[in-house]
């Protein structure tokens, strides 16, 4: 209990000290030690429970700590009231209120009282979970503080509110630790909304027209999410009389009485994970810093989300959420996927992939059998890793470059080759890795045959096309050098360039390590939710198939930089149809004019742009979702 203590305390305490810091230095020594302690602690408590741990209930009767989030739900909700009357999104207001007064009510009426008085569980899942808040969110503090320094330089038109920015990280990590440590439903919910509010005023951080409405935008949608979520806590101590999820989820699939909270949770689960038709928060959220990008939006937020689901997931098995969470899910990934491919924005790509790769795993939870259970889980941490080293890599190269568009990136291997190298690393990660994208999918997969859902199987496929297809053309305009290309500054120091370097040393460690944390990790936790004995799902063929593609991860970015080496005797220059100028950037055309000579992918927005694609898909998975609602809390009424 004392990792755990220390785990949700000491980030709170690193944000008041970062809140009251003067100058930058402080704030560097205090976010660098600060990460140092918690990503350590949180690995030593890993470690200890790797082969050993059973599952452990802590914190009894803590009324303290009751009426304390009470206060603080209190406090946010009187504030977001007040913006939501400044700015005249009234709905915002409403919202608030009423799914703080729920909860409000449950508690002071007494009816928040059940017979489960613990409030924190630990288990597999939740150590798998810790280490990736702890190290991933710790990595991304310590690249802040160079980003940071280096964006407001950049960027002179935006007030510096650092001393705002890095307490929220801080918040926002010790909020993650809340949610997957607390087992009573209230506990979570408050760590949920934390998250939720960090959010929002982190994508609000320059103050423009666009962020404040895209901030609006984050916290109206996942309010939406938080409203469901109280109204099921309200439901669940009413009807069951029990607010503890590990024990609503050992009530077992198919039981009439949690038909409607597992619903309702769903629903915010959907919403915290940016699924369609709420997935637009998360596209507007790409006008905030890099590292909230990284941070918020791809290694822990939006993680929120598909864990809690995966912790439903038994309850979803055969059941209609199972088929509106498998459907939203598995839409969401071709959709996006597909939507991705017009992207030239190298954020917005990632956003999209961010959605898609969210929509899998959750496609994967609905399904509620082991076997894609077990995926779910790898995509969620292959994918964190990867994720957060392509947004970072994303900020260190428009640094860099001046620029963040894909078409600007050509040739990225010859103008900043350590940027490059640590990006390739990234994408492999995102669709070559062995063990993170390609055998999930093939689990994923025979979890849908299985199930003998056609429709899943039709979503998985030619979403995986798409995704191979936009990773590929991206991956290629990095390798795309041309003769004498100029060199560019690499402006990735210190705090950025450690972090980075950590994230790919991670990834190499993960397609290395995976097979253990699998059969220690991740198949006892399958075992205890699904109740009974999990057999090993990688077999020996599989470990030779990874085994030859682990080593792709090696080759790929050494062999190309070995290929990109200044060879100018064996070097020819290219024909482009005119008399070239004496290397492959200008040529003189037909006319004697000079001409600059431009290698450009293609996007196909006609066919797959967001005008073509969005609106249709989120009135579809706005009837996906109300159909399914109907029928399934219908028939449980």
């Amino acid at each position: 209990m004392y990792f755990v203590s220390f785990l949700l305390l000491f980030p709170v305490l690193t944000a008041v000290l970062l809140f009251f810091a003067k100058g930058y230095l402080a704030k560097k020594i205090i976010v660098i030690t600060s990460s140092v302690v918690i990503s350590g602690m949180a690995l030593i408590f890993a470690t200890m429970n790797f082969f050993t741990l059973s599952n452990r209930f802590y914190i009894k009767d803590a009324e303290f700590v009751n009426i304390l989030f009470l206060i603080i739900e209190f406090v946010i909700m009187c504030y977001l009231i007040y913006l939501g009357i400044r700015f005249k999104k009234y709905y915002v207001s409403l919202l608030s209120l009423v799914q703080s007064g729920i909860l409000f009510w449950l508690e002071l009426s007494g009816q928040a009282k059940t017979e489960h008085s613990f409030n924190i569980y630990i288990d597999k899942f939740a150590i798998i979970m810790c280490s990736i808040i702890a190290v991933i969110g710790c990595l991304i503090c310590v690249y802040a503080v160079g980003y940071m320094k280096s964006y407001h330089q950049h960027h002179k038109e935006y007030k510096d509110r650092t001393t705002l920015f890095f307490p929220l990280l801080f918040l926002f990590i010790s909020a993650m630790f809340g949610i997957v440590f607390s087992d009573n439903l209230i506990w979570l919910f408050f760590f949920w909304e934390i998250t939720t509010f960090c959010s929002f005023l982190l994508i609000g951080y320059t103050k423009t027209k666009e962020a404040v409405t895209n901030s609006f935008r984050a916290l109206w949608m996942n309010l939406i999410g938080g409203l469901c979520f109280a109204v099921a806590i309200a439901y669940c101590a009413l009807k069951l009389h029990t607010l503890s999820l590990h024990t609503i989820v050992h009530m077992g699939a198919g039981a009439q009485a949690v038909t409607i909270p597992v619903f309702l949770l769903c629903i915010a689960c959907l919403t915290k994970s940016a699924q369609l038709p709420f997935s637009k928060w998360l596209l507007g959220a790409m006008v905030a810093p890099t590292p909230t990008s990284a941070l918020l939006h791809s290694a822990t937020m939006v993680k929120a989300g598909a864990y809690l689901l995966i912790r439903l997931s038994p309850l979803l098995a055969h059941t209609v959420a199972g088929a509106l969470v498998t459907t939203i899910g598995g839409f969401t990934f071709l959709a996006t996927s597909l939507l991705a491919i017009s992207q030239s924005d190298g954020k917005k790509v990632l956003a999209y992939s961010t959605i898609a790769n969210l929509g899998l795993i959750i496609a994967c939870a609905g399904i509620g059998m082991y076997e894609a259970v077990w995926a779910a889980m790898l995509l969620i941490l292959f994918h964190a890793v990867s994720k957060s080293l392509m947004f970072l890599s994303v900020g260190a190269v428009e640094n860099s470059i001046g620029s963040r568009n894909i078409e600007d990136m050509h040739g990225l291997i010859v103008k900043v080759p350590a940027l490059a190298f640590v990006m390739l690393i990234g994408i492999a990660g995102m669709f070559l890795a062995p063990f993170g994208m390609l055998i999930s999918k093939w689990a994923a997969l025979k979890a849908f045959i299985d199930s003998n859902s056609i429709l899943l199987i039709i979503f998985l496929v030619y979403g995986s096309a798409a995704t191979l297809f936009y990773w590929t053309k991206w991956l290629s305009k990095l390798v795309a050098g041309v003769h004498h290309s100029e060199r560019k500054d690499n402006q990735a120091k210190g705090c950025e360039w450690f972090s980075l370097l950590a994230h790919s040393g991670i990834m190499i460690f993960l397609c290395l390590s995976f097979p253990t944390i699998s059969r220690h990790l991740i198949e006892p936790f399958l075992s205890e939710i699904f109740g009974y004995k999990i057999s090993s799902i990688i077999g020996d063929g599989n470990i030779q198939i990874m085994t030859f593609m682990l080593c792709m991860i090696f080759i790929l970015p050494f062999g190309i930089r070995v290929l990109t080496l200044d060879k100018t005797s064996k070097q020819k220059s290219s024909y482009m149809c005119g008399i070239n100028t004496g290397d492959d950037r200008k040529f003189v055309d037909s006319l004697g004019e000079k001409k600059k000579m431009y290698l450009s992918n293609w996007y196909m927005e006609d066919l797959f742009g967001e005008k073509k694609i969005l609106l249709p898909s989120i009135i579809i998975a706005t009837v996906i979702i109300v159909v399914l609602l109907v029928i399934g809390i219908g028939g449980a009424l």
